[in-house]
């Protein structure tokens, strides 16, 4: 796309220009003062999509001119609206497909199989649970300590939802 090709000639030219004994860290700082200028820029001169159609013609255009991808980028977009999220993942099917996640979705499921409690579709479902969420690893239980502490006492199962746990 033009990103890339934009993007590869800032390296050439770049390149050039140490060659030529420019000194890098001025390089960089002029690299990073035309990146703030081109994007004010392209804000003033952008338009937003009013409607399904127009976001279905850059979806297209996007999409090297192919119809049904436009569509389902479109259809998508008024599905989840302005504020969310698209993913586009490769298929084994012939088909495209949009499906649409209502709430959370996690690439990762339960840690162990024994949290399961309904074995016949392999579903841990907790009623009425506290939820934790830990923007890390969680690698040792004794910080965990007093929030199981007031799990336990609460009498309610806890769900933590973390980057990983360790140990």
């Amino acid at each position: 796309t033009t990103a890339t090709v934009l993007a590869q000639s800032i390296v050439n030219e770049g390149l050039k220009a140490v060659a030529a004994a420019m000194n890098p860290m001025d390089l960089k700082r002029g690299i990073d003062k035309a990146t703030i200028a081109i994007v004010k820029e392209l804000k003033n001169l952008s338009k937003p999509c009013a409607d399904t159609k127009a976001i279905a013609q850059v979806g297209t255009i996007s999409a090297n001119s192919d119809n049904s991808i436009g569509d389902i980028i479109a259809e998508a977009m008024e599905k989840v609206g302005k504020e969310g999220v698209i993913t586009v993942e490769e298929g084994t099917g012939l088909e495209n497909e949009l499906s649409v996640v209502e709430g959370m979705q996690f690439d990762r499921g339960y840690l162990s199989p024994y949290f399961v409690n309904k074995p016949e579709t392999m579903v841990a479902e907790l009623e009425s649970p506290l939820i934790l969420l830990v923007d890390k690893k969680i690698s040792n239980i004794r910080e965990m300590l007093p929030v199981l502490e007031a799990v336990a006492k609460a009498g309610r199962p806890l769900l933590i939802v973390s980057e990983d746990v360790e140990g």
